[in-house]
């Protein structure tokens, strides 16, 4: 039998989790492997990189799919355990959970938001470079779901260090921290200039994705900038800007810019700021000066 794909593993993988016991990814795709029948070769077959095998490759891209639809999530470092919403999905007996079949969920919906428009052409219709950049964006983008899902976790406090440290990072200017108490709804200021004289102040909502900033979130902010006699805001959120927010800013000479959810994740991403390097891939080409004779 060949090494099944990511879709194909996603129904066994959450079976083999409904004793709902914490199972290590190893235990995950050892398991796997002797359900599928694979054989010694098919489990030893490693990615083009070198760096993992094939099967443990998309065991855990199923993994990833299953903890993004709330299905499975996972209790430490490299176990995954089911969810009740797990089980329940079970009960119903499907026949196959594929990506299609995760888009009930809205869990993954906001997952697969994050995702390129151009996410769903077919693999045959590409080149080998282009679906290099699939893969690359994919993973990016599952990385800054995850950056948004810790975020939406840590301290307050931490939350606003961390957005003064990516605006530092960004060349904005020196960064100061607001006191805890009577800041006015602000949480931080950088300053662009040694005198203090020019000065940014930024305002960090750390929300769930389904508590939106509101209009009056803003006019509050608009009207501290008046109040300090400021003119250059930047608000964050770990969630979204409705439309009704934006307006707003259509309406105040004020220079502000609104960082939602997906664009503080890929800000983070982008300075290297909360992540770090896994891995690099070098891709090599003909150089056609060295075949070139007098």
């Amino acid at each position: 039998m060949s090494i099944p794909d990511y879709q194909t593993l996603m129904l066994p993988l959450l079976t083999f989790c409904s004793d709902s016991q914490e199972h290590s990814t190893k235990d995950c795709y050892e398991h796997l492997s002797s359900e599928f029948n694979l054989t010694e070769d098919e489990i030893k077959k490693l990615l083009p990189s070198g760096n993992q095998s094939v099967i443990n490759n998309r065991v855990g891209w199923a993994k990833t799919y299953l903890v993004k639809s709330g299905l499975l999530f996972s209790p430490s470092r490299g176990y995954v355990k089911i969810t009740d919403k797990g089980l329940d999905v079970l009960k119903t007996k499907p026949e196959k959970i594929d990506v299609k079949y995760l888009e009930q969920f809205p869990e993954f919906i906001e997952f697969k938001n994050l995702r390129r428009e151009d996410e769903d052409s077919e693999d045959e219709d590409i080149t080998p470079d282009e679906l290099m950049e699939k893969g690359f964006n994919l993973i990016i983008d599952s990385l800054a779901q995850d950056l948004l899902d810790k975020l939406r976790t840590v301290d307050p406090y931490f939350f606003e260090q961390i957005v003064g440290e990516l605006l530092i990072s960004m060349n904005y200017g020196k960064f100061k921290p607001t006191p805890g108490s009577g800041d006015e709804g602000i949480d931080g200021i950088v300053y662009q200039d040694k005198l203090g004289l020019d000065k940014i102040f930024f305002q960090a909502k750390r929300y769930a994705d389904g508590n939106p900033v509101t209009a009056r979130d803003i006019r509050d902010f608009v009207g501290t900038l008046d109040l300090h006699g400021v003119n250059k805001g930047v608000f964050i959120t770990t969630s979204h800007f409705p439309r009704d927010t934006v307006d707003i800013l259509k309406r105040t000479p004020k220079h502000i810019s609104l960082i939602d959810g997906f664009k503080l994740a890929q800000l983070m991403i982008d300075h290297d700021i909360g992540v770090s390097k896994s891995k690099a891939y070098i891709v090599k080409r003909i150089d056609s000066d060295y075949f070139i004779t007098e």
